[in-house]
């Protein structure tokens, strides 16, 4: 962290799209893409990498409840295709997109806060002796 900026929390900066050091620029330039730098700070967004992050929580807890709906729909029902892809269509795109952005937001937001970075190995030398 820099010493001008106080340390804000991953939750309260990445889940609204703000920058990470200052609160206050946009993280985002499109629906997922990553803007180059804060507007309002500089902060190069470079060090930013969620991966595939956002995507995995959603598979986790978004569409789980969307394959149970299914299921729950052929086993009570015998619902028609048609009836499925009605129902749990709207469904699955309700409970998978809207939650994309700001997971990808509190994942670099953690990045920043925590230091995170790529890892490294680290090798001994020989002590002369």
């Amino acid at each position: 962290m820099d010493k001008d900026y106080p340390a804000l929390p991953p939750m309260q900066t990445g889940i609204r799209g703000r920058c990470p050091r200052c609160g206050q620029g946009h993280l985002f330039k499109g629906f997922l893409t990553l803007a180059p730098k804060c507007e309002a700070c500089g902060l190069d967004y470079a060090f930013a990498d969620p991966a595939d992050g956002p995507a995995f929580f959603v598979i986790c807890f978004a569409c789980v409840p969307s394959v149970l709906l299914a299921v729950w729909l052929e086993v009570t029902f015998s619902a028609s295709l048609l009836t499925q892809f009605l129902v749990t269509g709207p469904f699955m795109l309700l409970t998978c997109i809207p939650p994309l952005r700001p997971l990808k937001g509190w994942l670099v937001a953690s990045q920043y806060f925590y230091k995170a970075e790529e890892g490294k190995l680290v090798r001994r030398t020989a002590e002369p002796g």
